[in-house]
C-alpha cells in the first residue's frame, strides 16, 4: 500500500494527517474552516486517495497557517507515499467544467516544485474564506511533493465554482499522475528527485 503519515507542529499549527493513495476518496477532515474542508473533501473524492486530516491552527489571527501547512504537510504525504515514484503514470491533467467555470490542470511529479496559478477575478470572500489562500495551499502542496503544477482558469464568473473546479480537477489529474502502469521510474534520468 502507498501510504502516509505526517506530523507538523508549530506555534502556529498542529497538523496530523494519515493518506492513502490506493483509497475508495474518503476523507475525515477537520480544518476549522468549513469551505477549505468542502475543497479538500471534493478533492480526495475525485483523486480516489483517502485522507484523515485534523489541522489546527492559530484561526484568531486569520487561516494564512493552517491553510499553507496543510498544503505543505499533504505534499510531503505525496513525497512519501510514492517513494521513488517508479510505475506511475508521473504526468496528469484535467479540464473540469463546473456551470460557467472551466479550469485546466496540468501536473508533474517530476521532483521540481514549480506552481504556474492563474485563477483570477476572484472576489476577496467566500464566506469567511479569504480567496488569495487557495494560491498558498497549492504552493504549499508544490513545495512539500516537488510537484510541477499549472492551474489555468479558461473562464469563470462565480468565485465558489472556480475554486471548485480547481480541486476536483486537481484531484483528477493527481489520480492520473499517481496511477501505476509499470515497474520503471519514469524518466530518462532513472530519477524523480
Amino acid at each position: 500500500m502507498r501510504e502516509a503519515s505526517i506530523t507538523r507542529e508549530t506555534t502556529e499549527t498542529k497538523i496530523h494527517l494519515i493518506l492513502n493513495l490506493d483509497g475508495e476518496g474518503t476523507g475525515n477532515i477537520t480544518t476549522g474552516s468549513g469551505f477549505f474542508d468542502h475543497m479538500l473533501h471534493l478533492f480526495t473524492a475525485h483523486s480516489g486517495i483517502d485522507l484523515t486530516l485534523k489541522a489546527a491552527g492559530d484561526l484568531a489571527v486569520d487561516a494564512h497557517h493552517t491553510v499553507e501547512d496543510v498544503g505543505i504537510c499533504l505534499g510531503e504525504a505525496f513525497r512519501q507515499a510514492l517513494g521513488d515514484k517508479a510505475g506511475i503514470r508521473r504526468y496528469g491533467f484535467f479540464y473540469l467544467p463546473m456551470d460557467e467555470a472551466l479550469v485546466r490542470i496540468s501536473l508533474d511529479f517530476s521532483g521540481r516544485a514549480y506552481l504556474a496559478y492563474d485563477l483570477r477575478e476572484l472576489k476577496e470572500k467566500v464566506g469567511d474564506f479569504d480567496t488569495e489562500l487557495i494560491e498558498e495551499f497549492y504552493q504549499g502542496f508544490v513545495r512539500g511533493a516537488g510537484l510541477t503544477l499549472h492551474i489555468d482558469q479558461i473562464r469563470g464568473r462565480n468565485t465558489h465554482h472556480i475554486i471548485e473546479a480547481s480541486f476536483k480537477g486537481f484531484g483528477r489529474a493527481i489520480r492520473e499522475a499517481v496511477t501505476v502502469t509499470g515497474t520503471k521510474i519514469p524518466s530518462t534520468k532513472g530519477s524523480l528527485d
